[in-house]
């Protein structure tokens, strides 16, 4: 039987779900509080650059999924882009991740044997570490620790590592290898033409109101539909209710140089802490397109999330995981609202993960 949706957001999670509904039988309509569908995949032609600006924030689609790959494909074409990010770091510019060539750069050693036996020396005997700086000074000693991690992590989460929990950190990858491809997945790139192209084909044929806040109408919109899909912060649903989950935020400062090539690569940390932005992006090597004189670069700032700001890294303490709960259980209540995507789930999704995601509640809502 056809029901009606109404999907809250035009990221990935809410296309992918109009799009698998809507091709299922139902009838959907698409609403975003941004003036623009996308969410945070969102790019912009910068016709002076001539390339597509990643107007949130570097995004590379990666997934080890032929299922993923093979859907995302049915809306976009991808070129061969490999994310080989840089560090800048006192002068100097290291390799990123943490590879052979970037363990020479440290250290000098030239071979696996040679970077395992220097790495085993340069290990702090620490054993119960308390927080994220004693993990990494027992993980990877003082020299990686403070060039890779301790001023990017302080700029990142506005605390200095011996104030964060290590389950924060959790690994860092440390290759043997000169393999600097920053993704070990089998399929990515960049979609040709931009994300913003992904979203247009598929809602192609669906409904859609831009600039339209759920929450004004929320109970017109709970009576006029069968079923929502919300995307947004749970704790939004609900009023902030039980209080704030708290989130780090990013802001971004676009630029066009009259000049060719800014930087040379797509994607620069700086890890120190007195720069205060934490990623440089250069959009025209993100498109592989180098014919214009000028180019199109963003400097990316952490900041301090505030309601109205953009929630981009959820804060997984345990205190906003049980919070994110209590939340959880009220939504159990609300037989016809699905919480979904990296805001109703509280959850730092990859792109392909958020498709997944989607695919799969899909199918639970149309056998149901």
């Amino acid at each position: 039987m056809s029901k009606s949706f109404l999907i809250v957001g035009a990221g990935f999670y809410g296309a992918t779900c109009a799009r698998e509904l809507t091709d299922a039988g139902h009838r959907c309509t698409v609403i975003d509080k941004r003036t623009h569908i996308g969410g945070n995949c969102y790019t912009r032609y910068v016709e002076e650059a001539n390339c597509h600006e990643h107007h949130y924030g570097a995004h590379i689609f990666h997934t080890n999924s032929q299922r993923i790959w093979d859907y995302v494909n049915r809306f976009a074409r991808f070129n061969h882009y490999i994310n080989r990010v840089k560090v800048s770091h006192r002068e100097k510019i290291y390799s990123f991740p943490i590879n052979l060539f970037t363990l020479y750069q440290v250290f000098g050693v030239k071979t696996p044997q040679e970077a395992i036996a220097c790495l085993e020396k340069k290990k702090i005997p620490i054993v119960k570490p308390k927080n994220m700086e004693e993990w990494c000074l027992a993980n990877v000693g003082r020299e990686i620790y403070e060039i890779f991690i301790e001023g990017y992590s302080t700029k990142q989460w506005d605390k200095h590592p011996r104030d964060l929990p290590a389950s924060i950190i959790r690994r860092i990858p440390m290759r043997l290898n000169f393999d600097d491809n920053y993704f070990n997945d089998r399929y990515q790139g960049i979609p040709i033409g931009g994300y913003t192209s992904i979203f247009e084909k598929m809602l192609e044929g669906i409904p859609l109101e831009l600039n339209v806040d759920f929450h004004k109408e929320r109970d017109f919109f709970l009576r006029k539909f069968d079923q929502v899909i919300f995307t947004g912060p749970i704790d939004s649903f609900f009023d902030y209710s039980l209080g704030h989950l708290e989130y780090r935020s990013l802001r971004f400062d676009h630029q066009v140089l009259n000049s060719p090539d800014y930087q040379g690569n797509a994607v620069f940390n700086h890890t120190e802490a007195i720069v205060p932005y934490t990623r440089t992006y250069e959009h025209k090597h993100f498109d592989l397109n180098y014919s214009a004189t000028k180019t199109a670069i963003t400097f990316e700032y952490p900041e301090k999330w505030t309601p109205g700001k953009i929630e981009i890294y959820p804060v997984n303490t345990d205190e906003n995981q049980n919070l994110f709960l209590k939340y959880q259980a009220y939504a159990k209540d609300l037989p016809k609202v699905t919480f979904g995507g990296r805001l109703g789930q509280y959850r730092y999704y990859d792109m392909h993960q958020v498709i997944g995601a989607a695919l799969e509640k899909v199918k639970f809502l149309t056998q149901s």
